[in-house]
């Protein structure tokens, strides 16, 4: 990908991946994740039923995670592994100087590894992984492993201390947004604006807590935007009752951070908020949500106005009969200030912007193989000239058609 630095570092940060707080979960999770397939009991001289998916990991879309593969690793404990394979096309008009109209590139080549038994308890997830965005250009899997979280994004210790509390160390997930980091984990395969001014991955230490039979809770003292500046705080909230679940997330800079990097924008001197709706029955997942962030002024890292970004979007899902699912997204952001006034170009479409994005991604899987395909579209508003799309930065609109295939690998029978 080429672009100028600001625009890399204003539109590529962050992406949310909070994880439901149940089953030993790792995070309380802003989307109910979509219920895996009831194991039919077997007969006394038939193998044990599959395993349950790993219950570290979430779905917020409507895709199933196979049961992963298990097995007794000596002094390592007993494992839960899956692993997951996927490619994807982009085909788009008005690419920005240094991107191109069609490309492809290996998108996922991951592995879970999960000990979730005893009190000392590990996950970890490695591989190449992209992290496709609208309105941001395309980077490889290489290159983005390359310049964000590295080949290992997610690694932590787990101490299950009692039975409703947990602490976590290491590189964890971020506790903020209703989407998560990486394509499959979401309704849509390439993220949304608003997920843009998030934070993904921070290297941390986080609580859980279990408040009783609805009430869920986190706390992670953290890096914020992975910037090895330890002093950010971030917090969740999770109430769930039958088909609802409300979050509150909320996390902000308590100092500040002359420092950026691709994944440590000027975001990470900060604050947001975020509220979160799901609805999950039978066919439907439908999920609006609210999210304002704000930077404010601080002279030493560049900020001479404080500016902020204000939106919210609705994710809905239908599952039809024999695999197939419609998800969408529709989504509006807007930030304050202007061209004029020292505003901070939050949006990339420049200061004082607002964009509206439509996305629809009909959906295949099949056991542990699925195919989908993203039809987007994105729409800037009060832009400035050469910041948004085209060779000359003046075009307002992209339309984007992307194709994602993969395999989920994981095992039906418990090993031996």
């Amino acid at each position: 990908m080429m672009m100028n630095s600001n625009r890399i570092l204003q539109t590529m940060a962050g992406a949310a991946m909070t994880i439901a707080m149940v089953a030993g979960a790792q995070t309380p999770a802003p989307a109910t994740p979509a219920p895996a397939p009831a194991a039919t009991p077997a007969p006394a001289d038939q193998p044990a039923a599959a395993p349950t998916p790993l219950s570290t990991f979430v779905l917020t879309g409507p895709l199933q995670w196979l049961p992963p593969a298990t097995f007794d690793a000596g002094p390592l404990g007993k494992l839960s592994v899956n692993g997951i394979v996927t490619g994807y096309s982009v085909f788009q008009n008005n690419p920005v100087p240094g991107d191109d109209t069609a490309q492809a590139t290996l998108s996922n080549g991951q592995i879970f590894i999960q000990k979730a038994d005893g009190k000392l308890q590990y996950y970890i997830q490695a591989g190449a992984y992209t992290m496709p965005t609208l309105s941001v250009p395309f980077l490889s899997a290489q290159d983005t492993v390359k310049n964000f979280y590295g080949p290992v994004p997610v690694a932590y210790l787990k101490w299950q201390a009692g039975k409703n509390t947990q602490f976590l160390i290491g590189q964890l997930p971020t506790l903020m947004g209703a989407e998560s980091t990486f394509t499959y984990q979401n309704f849509n395969v390439e993220r949304g604006i608003i997920w843009n001014q998030e934070n993904a991955v921070n290297r941390g230490i986080q609580i859980n807590q279990t408040l009783g039979k609805y009430l869920s809770a986190a706390v992670s003292w953290n890096d914020g935007y992975y910037s090895s500046r330890y002093s950010w705080i971030s917090g969740s909230l999770t109430l769930t009752k039958g088909p609802h679940s409300l979050v509150y997330d909320g996390m902000g800079n308590l100092g500040q951070t002359v420092y950026e990097t691709a994944a440590t924008p000027i975001q990470n001197n900060g604050y947001m908020h975020a509220v979160i709706y799901t609805y999950t029955k039978g066919p439907w997942i439908i999920s609006p949500y609210f999210q304002y962030g704000k930077l404010p002024v601080n002279a030493k890292v560049g900020v001479p106005t404080g500016t902020s970004a204000t939106g919210g979007a609705i994710n809905a899902s239908y599952a039809f009969k024999s695999g197939f699912s419609l998800p969408a997204r529709l989504e509006y952001l807007t930030s304050s200030g202007s061209a004029t006034d020292g505003s901070v170009n939050l949006l990339g479409f420049g200061p004082g912007s607002a964009g509206v994005t439509f996305t629809a991604t009909p959906t295949y899987q099949k056991g542990g193989m699925f195919v989908r395909g993203d039809l987007a579209w994105v729409h800037a508003m009060d832009s400035t000239p050469g910041d948004v799309f085209g060779k000359t930065g003046t075009n307002a609109d992209q339309f984007r058609t992307v194709l994602e295939f993969g395999f989920i690998f994981g095992n039906n029978i418990t090993a031996k």
